[in-house]
């Protein structure tokens, strides 16, 4: 290790004192431009601020604050070895090319992976730029951090978003990203790469899992929900949240990741970018545009997205950035450039702010100044992203507040709120089949066979993006509790749980067992590395499973994946738990739901096909002329299903008016009940349809819906809205080239088998 390294290593464990001081620097330096630069004075308005310090900027510095730049950059070699800072590196990205923003991209994080050191590795980069930077401007620090801080060994790990989204919960969504915004600050960062606001359709796609489903209002509501917790968080740091990927990513052509997509412009409209739009009006500071192409163009050069619609028409003011050096991709992949000032030109121009270059930030300034030098872009063009970089960075207080107290990570992250992320387990576990009321399991079993592979295996349950990008790395092991640990932990005194070590023993076991619990599912990765041509329940596990049924005993499957697995031989246990990724918490909620301690609650926020080959399977299918099942829309489990330990029902649907004008919202109100023997929560969506339309409808589609709880033979009434934008779609022809607008003609609302028709005038 070069000795200046060493000795920065050691200098970089800041203390308060330290941390003081250098708040102190960003606020008295004259910055050689005169006493007191407006730019530093807290009291005065930020867009003045910004102005005073735009006006100040060299060029160089300008193009500086435009790059962000992973943290192993500074690191050890400087080339991805980790390790202790590098004097040397740390000044060519933060002083001689003024990279305004640094990542921890899929991990990277201290040699030590604790929050004391993952915000003492921040604190030192912070304390750097700010320290030696001409004008003293501190950097925005990035993380995907997309269920819970997920970077961090002992960090509280959340369902994936696969899971919240069956929850149908947007409160507890808030109540999650807050938590992870406040571990988030802890460590001194700033910026959340998240909420991930795709829909996913196509169950071979490997980021299925990162979605909150296939439904464009609850991703939507969700989604915008995570915002508000994240950025409301209230914790050593604001945080920026992200909505991201900005648009249309989970349409891959064929399923796999990142590969370009052909959509029409009605579905893109109507289906593709809602989700992403409520998302942004909830507040988002920052957008993450898809890395893959839409219609022959890579979305990191669209104007069209970028600029005419995210600027445009929906006022967006805050910061876009690209995905993982897309930029560059414009040359080197997509070939849409001729050379790298080109792509640079091609994607400032379209509307991108900050390009994700992390590996050279010499190239990134080389690169912008040739394209200036060319006349490719303008410095108008590059003040307005810089003046949006500087904005979210005063809104984030970060020129008074840049740094934490590394001293108080550990104690702000490790174990925190282990209880919301159990509750947000819970919520999620999806019965789906319950035959013979096998669950919840009887107390007065004697024996329970635990069997999988997956029974007890942490590391697989949490799923990708977890401590490493591809999930826990070889060697790591993640706190948390296994399905078979939660299992053992709440059987009844005298039952006795016995864990299978093969599948041979598994069946041996079950013989004179009252139940077998079988726990299968598929390994953690990540983007490509978990894209399924086949998403399917892998042939060993069918044959365990198959062989367990042939016992004749009661078989419960249980499944940790982050997508709808086609179970064949598997298909037709007496239980049925889609537990998906559950997180750290995750065995106690699947045992919580097991033994009866929780009622679940959780519905499909995706369709489970019957077959491979039916993929891509979403509920909101337009009709054809073949009325076949392979043709239609037959799923195996449809969107929305989820099984109770109570019995509810809906009793009526009515409307505040039988006709509304096409520019009104929707009042409605719908009559529910609990008749069973216990509470429980109760998702109620409403569904619309429309007799004929002029452009195809689906048979049904989501405009509404809420969560309650009731009690044992409790009845309510809950009112819900439709608002225009719910029943807009694009008019015209094939080419589906109009504004959205709501049709005049009558609209059938249900809610479970009830309807109500209101008619648009």
């Amino acid at each position: 290790m070069p000795t200046n390294a060493r000795r920065l290593s050691l200098r970089g464990l800041l203390t308060l004192a330290t941390a003081a001081a250098c708040v102190a620097a960003v606020a008295s330096v004259p910055a050689q431009a005169g006493d007191n630069p407006t730019y530093t004075n807290p009291n005065a308005p930020i867009d003045v601020r910004v102005n005073d310090l735009l006006h100040r900027m060299t060029l160089d510095e300008k193009i500086g604050q435009m790059d962000q730049i992973s943290v192993v950059n500074m690191q050890g070699d400087c080339q991805w070895s980790g390790g202790a800072f590098t004097e040397s590196c740390l000044n060519n990205v933060l002083v001689k090319n003024a990279a305004g923003s640094v990542l921890s991209g899929g991990g990277a994080g201290p040699s030590v992976n604790t929050p004391e050191n993952w915000a003492t590795m921040v604190n030192t980069v912070q304390q750097y730029a700010v320290k030696n930077s001409r004008l003293h401007i501190p950097i925005l620090y990035g993380v995907d951090a997309v269920h819970g801080h997920n970077n961090v060994l002992g960090a509280t790990v959340f369902p994936q978003e696969i899971g919240m989204g069956s929850t149908w919960d947007p409160s507890l969504v808030k109540d999650a990203g807050a938590s992870t915004a406040r571990a988030v600050a802890a460590t001194g960062i700033d910026w959340n790469f998240a909420p991930v606001t795709d829909i996913a359709r196509d169950q071979r796609w490997g980021r299925y899992y990162e979605t909150f489903g296939e439904d464009p209002l609850l991703s939507g509501t969700l989604a915008a929900s995570a915002v508000k917790g994240i950025q409301d968080a209230g914790g050593a740091k604001n945080v920026a949240a992200t909505v991201k990927h900005f648009a249309g990513y989970g349409e891959p052509g064929n399923g796999h990741d990142r590969v370009p997509g052909d959509v029409s412009l009605r579905y893109l409209q109507d289906t593709l970018l809602p989700s992403y739009k409520q998302a942004i009006d909830a507040g988002a500071k920052t957008v993450m545009v898809n890395s893959g192409a839409i219609n022959g163009i890579p979305a990191t050069a669209s104007h069209y997205l970028l600029t005419d619609v995210l600027r445009k028409q929906w006022g967006f003011d805050g910061v876009v950035v690209s995905d993982w050096q897309d930029v560059r991709a414009l040359q080197t992949s997509y070939h849409v450039a001729a050379d790298y000032p080109e792509a640079i030109a091609k994607a400032v121009n379209a509307g991108l702010d900050m390009a994700m270059e992390p590996y050279d930030a010499q190239g990134w300034s080389d690169g912008l100044k040739a394209a200036l030098q060319r006349h490719l872009v303008s410095v108008s063009r590059i003040d307005q992203s810089v003046r949006r970089i500087l904005t979210l960075k005063f809104r984030l207080g970060l020129f008074e507040h840049p740094y934490v107290d590394a001293s108080k990570a550990d104690s702000r992250v490790l174990g925190a709120d282990t209880g919301l992320a159990r509750q947000a387990a819970d919520e999620s576990q999806v019965l789906l089949r319950n035959d013979g009321n096998v669950l919840p399991i009887s107390r007065q079993a004697k024996k329970i066979v635990v069997a999988g592979s997956y029974a007890d295996d942490i590391n697989d349950q949490v799923g990708g993006w977890t401590v490493g990008w591809q999930g826990v790395p070889d060697g790591v092991t993640l706190p948390g509790t296994t399905v078979l640990q939660g299992i053992k932990k709440v059987a009844p005194s005298g039952t006795q749980v016995v864990q299978a070590k093969t599948a041979e023993d598994a069946v041996t076991q079950a013989q004179d067992a009252d139940l077998t619990v079988v726990v299968v599912g598929e390994k953690a990765a990540a983007e490509g590395s978990a894209d399924s041509p086949r998403p399917e329940l892998s042939a060993d596990q069918q044959a365990l499973v198959k062989s367990l049924k042939a016992t004749g005993k009661p078989v419960v499957t249980v499944v940790l994946a982050g997508r709808p697995l086609v179970l064949g031989d598997a298909d037709g246990t007496q239980g049925l738990l889609m537990s998906w990724l559950p997180g750290s918490e995750g065995g106690n909620a699947v045992a919580d739901v097991l033994f009866g301690a929780v009622n679940p609650s959780g519905r499909l926020n995706v369709s489970w096909p019957k077959d491979i080959g039916n993929e891509p399977m979403y509920y909101q299918q337009l009709p054809g002329t073949n009325a076949g099942p392979e043709s239609s829309y037959d799923a195996d489990y449809p969107f929305g299903a989820g099984l109770s330990y109570t019995t509810y029902s809906f009793d009526a649907i009515k409307a505040g008016s039988a006709t509304a004008r096409t520019g009104d919202t929707v009042k409605l109100k719908v009559d529910v009940s609990n008749s069973g023997d216990r509470a429980g929560d109760l998702v109620v969506p409403v569904y619309v349809s429309q007799p004929s339309s002029d452009v195809l409808a689906p048979s049904r589609k989501l405009v509404a819906f809420t969560k309650v709880h009731l009690d044992a033979g409790q009845s309510r009434t809950v009112a819900l809205s439709v608002p225009p934008s719910e029943l807009a779609v694009t008019p015209g022809d094939i080419d589906g080239a109009g504004k959205q607008q709501v049709a005049a003609g009558p609209y059938v609302f249900t809610a479970g088998g009830h309807t109500v028709t209101v008619t648009m005038k």
